[in-house]
């Protein structure tokens, strides 16, 4: 097949990225049906944007900064930040639905570490299917657009010295497909199946970073993986989220014993940054289960206001009217990747990436709430100018970077997921330290030993592993998502991003 654009990944990177790119003919490869499968559908909390009257893109980019614990990138947050009122009314001409208030303006919230109401949000707690809907709805109407559902990206193309498109499989048929293309998108989201405990999709399996990775591309901040403090806690896989918006609007945080436990931890209380309420959730389960209580605050309401919220949690077998909603800790954003620059180019030539998959650096060590959704806007925004900007090179004979292998587990490797999954949890998830990090890449190891032609799945799993743990062990301090019980604190020596490549980790 051959197209001028390849994008992998139909979420709101990939999709944004689609539509910015017309006239250009773009070919997109979805793991599942489009509209499903994308963290972006299950996005709660919203957009940041400075929409308010006493909210400036300047303080905007103030909070992001602070969040990012001393490595956000000022100059790519200082773009997004001031671009952001621009992609919401983007958004709203393309027919998106935001909540809005009785006098019919932009109903704003406020989350944690944001010092203004600036969060734009749809239906309450539905603001990632909202997005969602609205592009899939403008791509089928886009005719430049042809749209390869349940259709998986296994490697890249190159040759020699340019990504020159992909090699992807059909999920049916496990028929291989090669798509030339002038230009190869890669927006295929986060790393959360890599964790027991994941608010993330299964397709969140670090499909990108590990087909970049494997052709030799520049990685960005690794080890930084933010921890979702409250996610639903009722043995589901991956776990239903409890929006930060609820302790926005009130709810509080109690221990087994029933006691408010967050005032004393950090002068936000609830609203402290993620990673500090994540742990303290973390460190009360020592001592039993730790609750979200809604009841004073939002009561009845939750129906209306959350309505995704409260139906997870009657699904579950909870009334959050009348009772405390059970929660966990659990992975749910990766601020590292593939390493970008301001316009999303990555190292390797003609490669691009954006959204989650994309370390611009935007997040720092800790990304501040509702940001993500902001970032792969104005990247894929970005990707699309850059690559409409490039002349396509000349072309050359192309190759796969490696051996195909088959797409899905076998029973066998499904039970070494599982354990990988654990291990990652335990010790490379929101408390690390040097043994537990060594554990952790002597699993990988053996799994890798125990499967010599692994499929796509495990080898992107235990890639991305390594990656990640190399990165956490490397920093030898705590800083943001980042904690190391063996090096609590913070170091200048070490307030820098950090880099790495696969064949440097292997």
């Amino acid at each position: 097949m051959r197209t001028d654009v390849v994008i992998v990944g139909a979420g709101i990177a990939g999709l944004m990225a689609a539509l910015k790119v017309a006239p250009l003919e773009a070919v997109v490869i979805c793991k599942n049906h489009l509209g499903s499968g994308a963290a972006t559908d299950w996005a709660q909390g919203g957009i940041a944007a400075a929409m308010g009257p006493d909210d400036s893109p300047t303080l905007h980019s103030l909070d992001t900064q602070r969040a990012g614990a001393g490595i956000a990138n000022r100059d790519i947050v200082d773009i997004l930040t001031r671009d952001a009122p621009a992609q919401i009314e983007e958004l709203l001409e393309l027919g998106a639905h935001f909540d809005r208030t009785a006098r019919g303006d932009l109903a704003l919230g406020r989350e944690a570490a944001h010092n203004r109401r600036r969060i734009v949000r749809a239906g309450g707690d539905a603001t990632g299917h909202e997005i969602l809907k609205t592009l899939v709805a403008a791509v089928r109407a886009t005719p430049s657009i042809r749209v390869l559902e349940e259709t998986t990206a296994v490697e890249l193309l190159t040759d020699g010295t340019h990504a020159r498109g992909i090699i992807a499989s059909e999920v049916r048929s496990g028929n291989l497909i090669a798509i030339h293309a002038d230009a190869t998108i890669l927006a295929t989201g986060g790393i959360g199946h890599l964790y027991s405990r994941t608010t993330n999709p299964p397709e969140a399996c670090g499909d990108g970073i590990a087909i970049a990775a494997r052709a030799g591309a520049l990685l960005a901040d690794m080890e930084f993986v933010q921890f979702h403090p409250t996610a639903l806690d009722t043995g589901a896989d991956p776990m239903p989220l409890a929006t930060e918006a609820l302790r926005g609007e009130g709810a509080i945080l109690i221990n087994a014993a029933g006691k408010r436990f967050m005032s004393e931890v950090h002068k936000d209380a609830e609203l402290a940054p993620r990673d500090i309420v994540a742990r303290a959730i973390f460190a009360e389960e020592k001592d039993g289960q730790v609750f979200l209580d809604t009841r004073d605050a939002i009561g009845a309401a939750i129906d209306e206001r959350f309505p995704t919220v409260a139906a997870a949690c009657r699904k579950a077998g909870i009334d959050p009217v009348f009772q405390a909603i059970p929660i966990a800790p659990a992975a749910h954003y990766h601020m590292g990747g593939i390493a970008v620059d301001r316009w999303g180019r990555t190292s390797l030539s003609r490669l691009w990436a954006a959204g989650e998959v994309s370390a611009s650096g935007m997040h720092g060590a800790n990304r501040l709430a509702s940001n993500s959704l902001l970032e792969a806007l104005g990247f894929a925004t970005r990707v699309a100018t850059a690559i409409k900007n490039t002349t396509a090179p000349s072309a050359r004979p192309m190759k796969a970077t490696a051996a195909t292998p088959t797409p899905y587990a076998s029973a066998a490797e499904l039970v070494a997921v599982a354990e990988l999954r654990r291990q990652m949890y335990e010790n490379v998830g929101l408390v690390r330290n040097a043994p537990g990090l060594q554990s952790a890449l002597e699993t990988l190891a053996s799994i890798a030993r125990r499967f010599a032609n692994p499929s796509l799945e495990l080898r992107n799993l235990l890639d991305v592993g390594l990656l990640v743990t190399e990165a956490a062990l490397k920093r030898e301090e705590s800083r943001g998502s980042h904690y190391r019980s063996d090096y609590p604190h913070t170091l200048s020596e070490f307030a820098k991003r950090s880099f790495s490549t696969l064949e440097g980790a292997a």
